[in-house]
């Protein structure tokens, strides 16, 4: 299925039809991959100054994540539990919300472009599934209003998930 629509440039009314967009783009009988990869797409497309949008899998066994779908350059395959600000978000369930990635105690730095990074744990049924991060090369690019919309999108992606 296709996009529904362009976006209007204000965030308030554009945030809920990118949720809509997911909705309508995810399907079901397809693998995670392919649900994963169109809502990359999407979210890359939407979201201006940014550099990296993507998501990375969590592995119970090893207790890491891996790389998954995204848009953008090269990144980091592995991230520890804990580590960095996408293995912080894992290892402690909550959003990262980070304006100067420089300030962030032991960011791992996969394209050094990157300033300021958004994370959002992928959590369905208490239980965690990945991280969407979100990269971009301007300071404080998110705020608390991308950081709310942003975990709606997560929490609708992760309710999809297939367990």
């Amino acid at each position: 299925m296709e996009a529904i629509s362009l976006y209007s440039g204000s965030r308030a009314e554009d945030y809920p039809l990118v949720r809509e967009q997911i909705r309508q783009l995810w399907e079901p009988d397809l693998p995670l991959v392919s649900n994963l990869s169109n809502c990359s797409a999407l979210l890359a497309a939407y979201l201006d100054r940014t550099n990296w949008v993507g998501f990375y899998l969590w592995d119970a066994d090893s207790r890491e994540l891996y790389l998954g779908p995204f848009q953008g350059k090269i990144a980091c395959t592995r991230i520890a539990d804990g580590k960095g600000v996408c293995g912080t978000a894992s290892k402690t369930l909550r959003s990262q919300l980070v304006p100067d990635v420089h300030q962030f105690p032991g960011h791992i730095a996969c394209d050094s472009a990157s300033l300021s990074e958004i994370v959002i744990p992928l959590v369905h049924e208490g239980r965690l599934m990945g991280v969407l991060d979100i990269d971009s090369p301007e300071l404080s690019r998110f705020d608390q209003f991308d950081l709310r919309e942003l975990e709606a999108i997560g929490a609708l992606i992760a309710e999809y998930w297939p367990v």
